[in-house]
């Protein structure tokens, strides 16, 4: 076999081991709905829950929980977790939401460049919306050009109590295509792989308990940690 060849198969071996690895998750396709932040559509059923794990030792974190379709239109995000009380003082949008009680969500389209979609929303139903530079470990935000019309995201929450007593909140998204157009690798096709993070930030104990799909030790920003969405 000529090098070249046994170079491509190598590849071909590599490639395969990387997206089969346990950070992977099938994103299926649904038809479009509305959300409601109660994630109560019946095109949730066709996906599980995923659950995110406590990236904060010592500190004591609710259980939390995302699921994930997606359309010929756009992306849905539907989290969840426990919660006893609502901690942030944050009612407007693009405040700095990540300082109290929030659901985030990255999606890096593109690995080969260091630009990615940064998206948080907190229980009082306020958004930040964020693309994100990243070189050398210096990361900035900028709001995406003329978010507005059919750029925005459709965003609801919802607060589930019993006796009088909260029980926890959720958040449910609808990220059109439209917003991605700066990013590369967009809208996604079959067998598309994005490189993506899910994350709650919870301050009830007056400390940030953390929470995340794949655990990262320093920020969230560590987009080379990421795992993987593969479209089918």
């Amino acid at each position: 076999m000529k090098r070249s060849a046994l170079l491509f198969f190598l590849f071909l071996g590599l490639t395969a081991n990387m997206f089969a690895a346990s950070d992977t998750l099938q994103v299926l396709q649904t038809s479009d709905f509305n959300v409601n932040g109660k994630g109560s559509d019946a095109a949730w059923e066709k996906t599980t829950w995923v659950n995110m794990q406590n990236s904060s030792p010592g500190i004591d974190s609710y259980s939390s929980q995302f699921k994930i379709l997606y359309s010929e239109k756009g992306i849905y995000v539907l989290m969840e977790g426990d919660e006893q009380k609502i901690t942030t003082t944050y009612k407007k949008d693009f405040d700095d939401l990540y300082k109290g009680d929030v659901f985030e969500v990255f999606f890096h389209p593109n690995p080969k460049e260091p630009v990615y979609f940064e998206y948080e929303i907190n229980a009082l139903n306020k958004e930040l919306v964020l693309l994100v530079p990243n070189f050398n470990k210096k990361f900035f935000g900028w709001i995406p050009w003329h978010y507005d019309g059919d750029k925005k995201v459709q965003k609801a929450v919802s607060i589930t109590k019993e006796k009088g007593k909260m029980k926890k909140w959720s958040a449910e998204m609808f990220f059109p295509y439209t917003l991605f157009n700066p990013l590369d690798n967009t809208p996604p096709k079959q067998n598309t792989f994005w490189r993506a993070n899910f994350y709650r930030l919870d301050y009830d104990s007056e400390k940030m308990a953390k929470s995340a799909w794949i655990p990262v030790k320093g920020t969230f920003h560590e987009f080379e940690k990421f795992g993987y969405l593969k479209f089918n």
